[in-house]
């Protein structure tokens, strides 16, 4: 462990100062791992500062008589080396100071006061500045009114309320099961977005949200919490109520104030319990495309969707982060986190010594570690992909947006790397070395990412296609009476797949003969008579017969279906429909050649740039491996393949799109699950006749395709990438 050093060049500017807590602050004690804390509270400005036991004893000694170094001195003699050092308490006194907790005698209280304030409006702003993606704008006090309807609620906001709450999402649930394959066929033909109703999708979401916001502040009442602000943010420029209930972060009993995180959450499903209630009514009267079950839709789809991505991500700043912090027990969870990994930072790459540590537990370190690494690489992920999404539907505002997230997320804090590489104090006697490792460092990320060739790869999916294939229809109506071969049997040509019967043709042939032998005996005796009229006649009706005979002739030899040439059985399987009913034109199965076997890949647009407009620099084709999804430690070679130079919206397989497991999202209005929403490029492979990819596997089975090409440097992709991205999004 790194020695703290007990004493500051800067001490003699506070030593003789005699602070005291502002007497309006509260102070509530907490217990976080078995360790006793101190939750120091400002009502007027809703502030927050968390001290442990020595640092709370140092801070009680200060009474406005007693000056600063006496405190410390007293400190020294009751803690040893536990008391804080030098550093640590001028640390103390200017946050507890800066949080309006601390009163001074070196200045009048009202310059204090209004100095401060001005600080912390100059703080706020800059704070909202920053996070532009989550601007709040406060609109009113609802204390009020959380008061009143408090009580009302009180005799739910229990124990049996949460059984009650359990009870009645199990009972959607259960109720909503039966209706699971419409609700997802609307989920999947985006039924949300229909332009008639895409005002139901703000609509939807400020009501659930305005409940769910209502949750917690009523909850954080019921606890004894104060709730002083409710407002607008802007979630992605897109507003969002919300309330501010941090006072639930001073409530003795950690379940408390994990119930005043769920609350929202809590509140909002019954909401969505309601409207699935309601929406399953509406699906049973017959009156599923009315306003009011699109309503209902909407609140389930939006309700699960925001709950996902936003309240309960514990890697974002809302309910879901609380909860977890208030559970591992690990208090200003993010902050601390930061301050881990740059404390790792300036102790095993700067080599930094006496460095105090967030944390001193094993355990809290641990979770501290894991915590910022997966919230640094989620933010960057969520800048991604927000921005994307704001460019493709607002571009100019994307844009501006891109910018100035860019700017607060990763430009400021490389200026506060730079500020601190040329200012800090703990830097004196290193700053040459530390600012050489930086440099170094920044050099080598620069070399690794833009100069050095990495391996450059496109990846796509397919479906094996057959080069010999024909699709078998059913030639007539009737019941399938047997079947004879099923999906992955070989077959002749001739071979019958499925006999159908249909006692209505065998009866209407019956009758048919009869009808024309007793035609041909009115021709014979009209030839006897010698009457030509009455043998002109009964031969055109003789011939109207045997056509009629002859069609229904064809249609039972329909009735049996044979394979039009060698090959495999592949596709639907007719044993499903045994002992159905069939109609003409439905199908049966399809007859492929597996020994002449091909890929048929796709590619959206930002991966099948390449196939276009570059080639290898040797003027070869790109390597290209194929790895089956039913066996994924094989993986063949490709021979050759034919890029389609046009993007098309009619993929290969149905298979490729969402609802047949793919990646490709399809066209809301398509029902045969083909067409895609957007086109895309199509590329037929063709494996290495040697490989067991050409013998052992049967048409219809899912491929991964991946194209190595020229090695060129990580930076180079990268920008590739998103410049295609970005084109494909904003069609520029």
């Amino acid at each position: 462990m790194n020695e703290r050093p007990t004493f500051s060049p800067f001490w003699h500017r506070v030593r003789t100062m005699r602070p005291k807590l502002r007497p309006h602050v509260q102070i509530t004690r907490q217990h976080y791992r078995g360790r006793r804390w101190h939750v120091v509270h400002d009502p007027t400005s809703n502030q927050f500062f968390r001290l442990n036991p020595v640092a709370y004893d140092f801070v009680g000694m200060l009474d406005g008589q007693r000056e600063i170094e006496a405190a410390w001195h007293a400190s020294l003699e009751k803690f040893g080396d536990l008391a804080p050092t030098q550093n640590e308490i001028i640390q103390l006194i200017s946050q507890l100071y800066q949080s309006n907790l601390l009163s001074c005698d070196a200045s009048p209280e009202t310059e204090q006061l209004l100095r401060r304030g001005r600080e912390r409006v100059k703080k706020k702003a800059i704070a909202q500045a920053i996070g532009i993606m989550y601007l709040k704008i406060r609109l009113l006090n609802p204390d009020r009114f959380l008061t009143a309807a408090e009580p009302i609620l009180r005799p739910i906001l229990n124990r049996w309320g949460f059984l009650a709450w359990c009870a009645l999402i199990l009972w959607a649930l259960i109720s909503i099961i039966p209706h699971w394959g419409k609700l997802a066929s609307d989920f999947n033909q985006q039924h949300i977005f229909d332009p008639q109703f895409l005002w139901l999708i703000p609509l939807a979401f400020v009501v659930t949200k305005a409940i769910h916001e209502f949750g917690h502040g009523v909850v954080c009442k019921r606890f004894g919490g104060q709730v002083p602000e409710f407002g607008v943010m802007l979630l992605v420029l897109f507003p969002s109520p919300y309330v501010d209930a941090s006072s639930a972060w001073a409530f003795t009993s950690k379940w408390r104030r994990v119930a005043v995180g769920a609350a929202g959450m809590m509140f909002e499903r019954v909401v969505a319990a309601i409207a699935a209630f309601v929406w399953i009514a509406q699906q049973e009267s017959g009156q599923g495309g009315s306003v009011l079950a699109r309503f209902c839709f909407n609140i389930m789809v939006t309700s699960g969707i925001s709950t996902i991505l936003f309240n309960a991500n514990p890697l974002m700043r809302f309910d879901g982060y609380y909860m977890l912090a208030d559970l591992l027990e690990v208090p200003n969870l993010a902050n601390r986190s930061n301050k881990m990994l740059l404390h790792l930072i300036q102790r095993f790459i700067y080599r930094l010594k006496n460095l105090t540590p967030p944390t001193t537990q094993a355990d809290e370190r641990t979770i501290l570690i894991v915590y910022g690494i997966l919230a640094f690489a989620y933010r960057i992920f969520l800048f991604i992909t927000i921005t994307l999404f704001v460019l493709g539907q607002f571009f100019a505002i994307g844009l501006v947006l891109a910018v100035w997230t860019a700017a607060a997320w990763f430009l400021m804090p490389l200026g506060k790397l730079v500020h601190w590489l040329a200012s800090s104090p703990m830097l004196s006697e290193h700053r040459a070395r530390t600012v050489a490792i930086t440099i170094a460092m920044v050099v080598l990320l620069l070399g690794v990412v833009g100069f050095i060739p990495m391996p450059d790869r496109r990846h796509g999916s397919g479906v094996v296609d057959s080069l010999a294939k024909t699709n078998i229809y059913f030639g007539t109506e009737g019941f399938v009476a047997q079947v004879h071969k099923r999906p992955g049997e070989r077959v002749l040509k001739g071979e019958p797949i499925v006999t159908v019967e249909n006692r209505d043709l065998v009866e209407q042939r019956a009758g048919l003969l009869a009808q024309v032998d007793e035609i041909r005996v009115m021709v014979r005796d009209g030839v006897a008579k010698g009457d030509p009229a009455v043998t002109a006649l009964a031969s055109e009706r003789l011939r109207v017969g045997l056509d009629n005979l002859a069609e229904i002739e064809r249609r039972i030899a329909d009735l049996v279906i044979l394979a039009p040439h060698d090959g495999v059985v592949a596709g639907d399987d007719p044993a499903q429909k045994l002992g159905g009913f069939v109609k003409r034109g439905d199908p049966v199965c399809t007859v492929v050649d597996p020994d002449s076997i091909r890929i048929a890949a796709t590619f959206d647009q930002q991966q099948a740039e390449w196939i276009l407009t570059r080639a290898d620099q040797r003027g070869e084709p790109p390597a290209c491996q194929i790895r089956l999804l039913s066996n994924v430690s094989t993986i063949v070679n490709a021979e050759r393949f034919e890029p389609v130079l046009a993007g098309q919206r009619l993929l290969p397989s149905a298979a490729l799109g969402f609802g047949g497991g793919g990646r490709f999202e399809i066209d809301p209005q398509d029902q045969s699950g083909r067409v895609a929403k957007r086109p895309q490029f199509n590329v037929y492979i063709y494996p290495d006749a040697s490989s067991a990819l050409a013998t052992s596997v049967l048409p219809g089975e899912r491929v991964l395709v991946r194209f190595k090409l020229p090695t060129r440097p990580l930076l180079s992709q990268w920008i590739d990438r998103l410049r295609k991205e970005i084109q494909g999004r904003v069609n520029i």
